[in-house]
Formats: C-alpha cells, sequence, structure tokens
C-alpha cells in the first residue's frame, strides 16, 4: 500500500499543488498535514480519498503558490525599531564605534538585517484563497493525484503478487520433500521401539505389537495436515487471483497455513522434516509480512 502521486491545480488567484503519499494501514487513516480548504470541502476531499485509496496511512500535504498581484507585505515597524534597538545596545557592548553604525554602508547592512528577523515583513492575503466555484479544478486535480498513487501502488503491487506467490508455491514445495521422509520416519519409529525392547529383554506379543504400532503411527500421521494446507494454498491463489481487496481474507488464510505447518512440526519425528519445516515457516512469516501491504 506504498504508494505517491502529485498533482496541482491552477486556479485564479494561485496553484494548489497535491501531495499524497501512503503507508501500509489496516484502516483508511487520512492526515491532512495542511489544509487551505474550506471546512465542508475537507470532508468531501477526505472522502474521495477514502473511496479511492481504501486502506492505509495516508498522509495528505497542500502548498499553495499565490498569482501575481494576489498578496502584498506590510511592515511591522514597532517590532522592527525595537530589533533595531537591541541590535544598537548589542553592537555598543561589544565595543563596536558609534560612526560605523552611523554611516551609510553600516546603516544599510543593519536595515537589510532587520528586515530579515521573524515577523517584521508579513505577508497577507488579500482575500480567501479559494472559492465555491475553484472546487471542480481542485477536485480534478485530487482525483489526479490519487490516480498516480493508485498507478504507482499497481507497480508495487506486481512485484509483490510475484513474490508472495512464488513463497506459497515454495511451500507446496518443501511439503513434496517431507514426502520422502514419510516412510523413512514410520520405519526408524518402529525399528527404535522394537532395539529398545530387546536391550530391555522384552518379549514381545507380535498382534499386540502390530496393534500398539497402528495407534501410535496414527498419532504421528500427517496427511490430514498435508491436504488442508494445500487447500489453504489453493484457497489463497484463488482469494490474491480474484478478489478485489484480498488483503484482510489472506491474513486469515495464512493462519490457517500455519496452524498447519506447525502441527507437521510437532509430529515430525525426524530431522530433515523438521529442518524443512523451519524452512516453511521462514517461508510463511515472509508472505505475512508481505500480506499487509496488499490492500
Amino acid at each position: 500500500m506504498t504508494g505517491y502521486g502529485k498533482a496541482s491545480a491552477i486556479l485564479p488567484k494561485g496553484k494548489l499543488t497535491f501531495e499524497i503519499r501512503t503507508l501500509n494501514g489496516k484502516n483508511a487513516d487520512v492526515n491532512l498535514k495542511y489544509s487551505i480548504l474550506p471546512k465542508d470541502k475537507e470532508l468531501a476531499a477526505i472522502q474521495i480519498i477514502t473511496e479511492a485509496l481504501h486502506r492505509g496511512s495516508i498522509d495528505v500535504y497542500m502548498s499553495w503558490e499565490p498569482a501575481e498581484g494576489e498578496t502584498k507585505q506590510s511592515l511591522n515597524e514597532q517590532l522592527a525599531l525595537s530589533y533595531l534597538e537591541q541590535i544598537r545596545e548589542l553592537a555598543y557592548k561589544a565595543g563596536c564605534k558609534e560612526n560605523v553604525l552611523e554611516s551609510v554602508q553600516g546603516s544599510a547592512e543593519l536595515l537589510s538585517a532587520v528586515l530579515r528577523m521573524p515577523d517584521v515583513l508579513a505577508v497577507q492575503q488579500k482575500s480567501e484563497l479559494v472559492g465555491e466555484e475553484d472546487w471542480p479544478e481542485i477536485e480534478r486535480a485530487l482525483r489526479e493525484c490519487l490516480k498516480q498513487v493508485n498507478e504507482y501502488r499497481e507497480k508495487e503491487g506486481a512485484i509483490l503478487y510475484k513474490d508472495v506467490t512464488g513463497r506459497v508455491q515454495q511451500i507446496l514445495d518443501y511439503y513434496r520433500e517431507v514426502e520422502i521422509y514419510e516412510s523413512q520416519r514410520l520405519d526408524a519409529v518402529k525399528e527404535r521401539i522394537l532395539k529398545a525392547a530387546q536391550e530391555m529383554q522384552l518379549k514381545l506379543d507380535k498382534e499386540r505389537f502390530e496393534q500398539e504400532m497402528i495407534y501410535y503411527l496414527e498419532k504421528l500421521d500427517i496427511n490430514e495436515e498435508k491436504v488442508r494446507l494445500r487447500q489453504h494454498c489453493k484457497y489463497f491463489m484463488e482469494t490474491i487471483d480474484n478478489e478485489a481487496y484480498p488483503g484482510k481474507k489472506l491474513g486469515f488464510i495464512i493462519q490457517e497455513m500455519g496452524r498447519e505447518i506447525n502441527t507437521t512440526g510437532s509430529k515430525a519425528n525426524h530431522a530433515q522434516i523438521q529442518q524443512l519445516v523451519v524452512k516453511m515457516k521462514d517461508e510463511l512469516e515472509k508472505i505475512r509480512e508481505q500480506s499487509m501491504n496488499i490492500l
């Protein structure tokens, strides 16, 4: 949901520029960092932004460049004289000679410095910046800015889609490797139990032993987890391909995928399978992080 856009509206009294930046967020959180719009138009602008962007932390900046003749400057004489007096006192305490301050060059430099002091020259607007008649052009610029944001998001989304779908496929590939070790795992468990019985010099009833082994191996069986994980991965792909705004739903699917991977790990009882489970968890965590960027 990272995005950026910039567009301007040329109005009779000046140029209004929109600049919008978006970051990840569960809801649409619109922040007007600086607004020169009337209050009723602020609400209309927020509604337009929310409908266009849907989700994310959305920062909206507005800058104004007045047209020529639409501003004037006024001199705060009282403040300027106050600054001037303070500078003279400071110069006197610093040992500057009075004739230096009174010279033509010295006076010009001093006045130039005073005019650069805060609030000495104030820019005053002759009238309200924007009016009702300006709204169509302002709305056009706002929508153009939002279009750029969405185009930016689409480009990022294409990269994001390739990344997360590739990781889903990688999880399925890892699970196919798990299947290679399944028969080895069950044979190793059976052999370990027989070896322990021999070391303890226990005489096992063959039929009872087979029954107990079936019960024990059923507890280690991961076939159900394998089937469910594949279903979740398939649902993930269908959701991201077919839904306009799949972000929240993908979050729930990822939770279910994680549950099956964790259960596989708890039943693994095999070093290589445990390593594959760790790799699947790593891929899933990266998918979870990236899903926060999906609308």
